[in-house]
């Protein structure tokens, strides 16, 4: 096989690398992609130097800038999301449903408030398939009662999206008592 197959060869393998690489990201694949292309390429054109040391200096001065570059942009791209916690006094008054039936004097309740799941007790039992409220949270416990009247959430009245004035009826309405 002549050189200049080989450097063409080079040039397919790179891209394969480099399409896998942008296929499945994250596997550090593109490096030696790029490395391989840029070889190939180099082959191809100078297919009587593709075996010379002056193509393990190529591979080499490829590889420290695409290697910095590419880690720095998946460092870039990639950052890690912060990890969320859930400060118990935060649930109080929160919504949820009893998924496990709560006992009163015991924790082995348990209720889906968002996407958790938090051991609960309550002063009466109440069964699965409840909405409750959140009345008193501590570490990972929260004590429980029936969502009632008491705790459901205030419905407010609609309003304008510009102004905030309440709606009256029309939009005539609102500009006849100075809304605009």
């Amino acid at each position: 096989m002549d050189e200049q197959t080989i450097g063409l060869a080079l040039i397919v393998l790179g891209l394969l690398m480099v399409a896998v690489e942008a296929l499945f990201p994250g596997g550090y694949i593109v490096i030696p992609g790029t490395i391989v292309l840029i070889v190939g390429v180099w082959g191809y054109f100078h297919p009587d130097e593709l075996l010379e040391p002056v193509t393990l200096a190529i591979a080499v001065g490829v590889a420290v800038p695409v290697t910095a570059g590419t880690l720095y942009l998946y460092r870039v791209l990639a950052r890690p999301a912060p990890p969320t916690t859930t400060v118990a006094e935060s649930l109080i008054g929160k919504e949820g449903v009893v998924t496990v039936r709560v006992v009163p004097g015991n924790m082995k309740g348990k209720v889906k408030i968002g996407p958790d799941t938090w051991s609960a007790e309550a002063d009466s039992e109440i069964p699965e398939g409840t909405p409750v409220v959140v009345v008193h949270a501590e570490g990972v416990h929260v004590k429980v009662g029936p969502r009632t009247r008491l705790f459901q959430r205030p419905v407010r009245a609609p309003t304008w999206p510009r102004t905030g004035r309440a709606l009256s009826g029309t939009p005539h309405a609102a500009s006849r008592e100075g809304g605009g």
